[in-house]
Formats: C-alpha cells, structure tokens, sequence
C-alpha cells in the first residue's frame, strides 16, 4: 500500500520535533501536525518561561548581597509587564528556530489538532493524510483537584500570561512546579502560602533534600502548610478565600499544581489498537504501542516519572534510529539527572537513600553527607546552606546516587552524573584532585 508520509509525528513539542529531524536525517519523508506553538510544553509554558522567571526573581537577593561587597544600596522595582513581554519575546524568538529547523529537515508542519480516523489515517482540519508509521508526541496538561470553587484557581500554563503581579498567592502542591513557583513569586515579593498534602515538599525526593529545600524555604518567608488540603476556594470581596485549612487564607491568585495528565482527549485512539494503562499509552522497551506501526514518547506514555524534555528527545531519536536508521536503540530509565529550580536549587542524579536501601538492605548502603555555608556567603550576609550527599554501596563502592541543594546545583550534577552513568567508584571520587575554592569539590572529599 502506498502512503503519503513514511512517518507522521502528532505533536510538535521537543520530542516530536526531535524525532521528526532525525526521521529526515534517514531520508524518511516525514509529516508533522500541531495546533499550537511549536516547542511543547517546555518552550511555551514550561522549562524556559519558567527558568527566565527563575533569573528575574534572583534579582533582589544579589543588589541585596552586593552591599556586604562594598556596593552600594540599590532601590530597583520589577516592571512585570516589561518582564511578561521580554519572555514572550524570547519564546517567539525560540518559535521561531523550531520552525526553521523543521523546513531545514524538510518535515511538513500541518496546523491543526490531529485525530485518528483509523490506524493509518489522520484528519487533521479538513485535511486527511496516511502514514505507514505514526509517532504519538502529544505531552500532557496540568490537572486541577476537584473542590468546590475550583474554576476560580489558575494552573501553571496562565502563569507567564499575568496582566500583573499577584501581592498574594496561594500554592496548592509540594511538587516540583508548586516548589518553583513559590520561590519565584516570593523572590519577585510577593506572599506565598504553599499548601502540602504531606509532610514536606518534594515528595519522592531524597529525605535530606527534602529537608533541606523545605527549612530553607521558611526561612526565607515562604509560609508552608503541611498536612493539609484545601476543601473550597470561595471567590469573596476581600480576594479568594480557602476553606479548610488550619487557618484562615485569603489570596489573589490560586495556582494549582497538583499533577498532569496526558493529552489524549480527542485523538480519536479508538479508531486504533492503542491501548492505554493508568491513563497513559502503554508501550514496550521500543516505545511500540500496542499497533504495530503506531508509537509514543514522552510525557503522554507509561514511563513512570520522567516527564522531563531530555527524556523525550532521548525517546524520540531512538525510535528514529531503530525504526529508520536501521540502529537498535532502548532508553536507559536508570541515573537520569533531573533539578529542581527553586531557591536554592535542587539537583540529583541516580538512588535516594531510601531507594538503594531498598534495593541492597541497610548494611548494604553507606551514605556521606555535607551541609556548609559557601564562601560566596560569608560577606553577602546571608545564612543560605549547601546540602550534598552521596549514596554508595557499601559492598562494591559504586556510587548509587548524588544529591544537592544549592548554588549550581543543576550545573555540578550534570557532571556528577556523568561519573554515576559511567559506575564511578566513592574511590574514584575520593582519586579525584579537588578544584579550589568551589562548592562542587565537595564531593571529592566527603569523608
């Protein structure tokens, strides 16, 4: 049978994008549908956004540290709506290149939602096109609870679109999104409540980092409360008033972040033979759904917790070099670095402590922890701690895991995990002659 595309790719987030490219490095002709602006989830209302907001509220805290420098007091106000703008600017900027790098490859952009009409069929506005193999790129959306009120509560897809800076928020969710919007809107001056189901934020994360992010975070300003939920948002004369907490609240602005879900309303996958599990589409080591021909990646498949953008691209150029470049290619679950970007950053790459006693046993796990003021502290005059931990495995010396709270953090686990993929020894490590003054040699001689 004869089709119009080798490949069709539904979503032009980073991983469809990615895979379409090397799909076209094979010389695959290759179609791409998407209704919104090319670059996903990441580009538009996630990593980079987001990460520029991160830069924005760091701001006051280095005019502040300056003066223990010597520097001058400096009296400086966020323009949000200036801030708003130069974002969008850059996301368009960004736009802007996906779309050139798609005509560079020669994969043909179709706007619009796409939907299955049958297994090789997709309808896509008026238009209906077949592929002989189809990739599912669709990413997911942030969820809401269900209370009562809801609708008057904002997800964190509205957060870059602000006319103006709420005075007052209420976070709903200790994930990573609710812990990087707290620090950032608190940064920038604003009141921020977080409201956490458990104990403390980050759960799932390393118990120290855990720790670690949630003192700091009050420390800092950020009122935290723990164990708690929200029964009702009520819209009132004074602002939003949350009902059932162990204290009156009263906000501006409700951002839930409690979740996402995958993108598949409306796919039309019953014309197909995909099938899903727990709401997502179920593949094997290939990303292979359960139709032969048809594929997945990314944050809309069951792979557990990496709904991270890396992880996508990863998944997507495998699938190209498997099924078109003729390279057998599976993705490696196991040491994937992921950052937190709250304030002070969290980065970590491979087991949490718990995880790797888990799996090994209490004797059979070592750990070597640090927790210092950096040097850049000493005359800034704030009392803002670095964390960094090592897992080691107490019968092969291997290092399991690498975790850290603060400065850079993000930026020295890259490397870490590098050593970590490799099954760098804690000898290894302790071999390693230390750069100083830094904060990373740290972990070169934890003892």
């Amino acid at each position: 049978m004869s089709y119009d595309y080798d490949l069709f790719v539904i979503g032009g987030g980073s991983g469809g994008v990615a895979t379409a490219r090397r799909a076209a490095e094979y010389g695959a002709k290759v179609g791409l549908a998407e209704f919104d602006r090319l670059g996903g989830t990441c580009v538009n209302r996630g990593c980079i956004p987001k990460k520029l907001m991160v830069y924005t509220s760091h701001f006051p805290s280095w005019f502040q540290d300056a003066q223990g420098y010597g520097w001058s007091e400096v009296n400086s106000t966020l323009d949000w709506k200036k801030m708003v703008g130069a974002v969008n600017q850059e996301l368009q900027r960004l736009n802007g290149v996906y779309q050139r790098m798609l005509a560079k490859s020669t994969v043909e952009v179709i706007r619009g939602y796409a939907k299955f009409l049958d297994s090789h069929t997709i309808e896509i506005g008026d238009r209906k096109v077949t592929a002989e193999k189809i990739l599912i790129a669709v990413g997911g959306y942030p969820t809401k609870p269900n209370i009562t009120g809801i609708e008057h509560a904002i997800t964190s897809d509205s957060m870059f679109t602000l006319d103006a800076q709420p005075k007052r928020v209420a976070i709903i969710g200790g994930g990573y999104i609710g812990v990087e919007f707290a620090c950032i809107l608190h940064h920038l001056g604003s009141e921020v409540i977080q409201i956490l189901r458990s104990d403390k934020v980050l759960r799932g994360f390393d118990e120290d980092i855990r720790v670690s992010l949630h003192e700091a975070m009050e420390e800092k300003g950020i009122k935290i409360l723990a164990n708690s939920t929200t029964q009702e948002i009520r819209k009132t004369q004074e602002g939003l008033q949350l009902l059932g907490l162990p204290e009156e609240v009263t906000v501006d602005v409700v951002l839930t972040a409690t979740g996402r879900k995958p993108r598949l309303e409306n796919l039309g996958l019953e014309n197909t033979g995909v099938e899903l599990s727990n709401g997502a589409i179920a593949v094997d080591k290939y990303d292979r759904t359960t139709e032969e021909h048809i594929y997945a990646v990314g944050d809309c498949i069951t792979h557990g917790e990496w709904d991270l953008t890396p992880v996508a691209i990863r998944e997507g150029r495998a699938f190209a070099d498997t099924v078109f470049g003729g390279k057998s290619k599976e993705v490696s679950y196991e040491n994937i670095p992921t950052a937190i970007f709250a304030t002070p950053e969290v980065a970590t790459v491979g087991l949490s402590e718990a995880q790797a006693k888990d799996k090994y046993g209490e004797e059979g796990v070592k750990t070597f922890r640090a927790r210092f003021k950096s040097t850049y502290y000493s005359l800034a005059g704030r009392n803002q701690k670095t964390m960094m931990k090592l897992v080691v495995n107490s019968q092969t010396d291997q290092v399991l895991g690498a975790h850290m709270v603060g400065d850079h953090a993000a930026e020295i686990i890259q490397g870490i995990a590098i050593a970590i993929k490799m099954g760098a020894t804690k000898a290894d490590f302790d071999a390693t002659v230390a750069l100083h003054p830094s904060v990373a040699e740290e972990f070169v001689t934890m003892r």
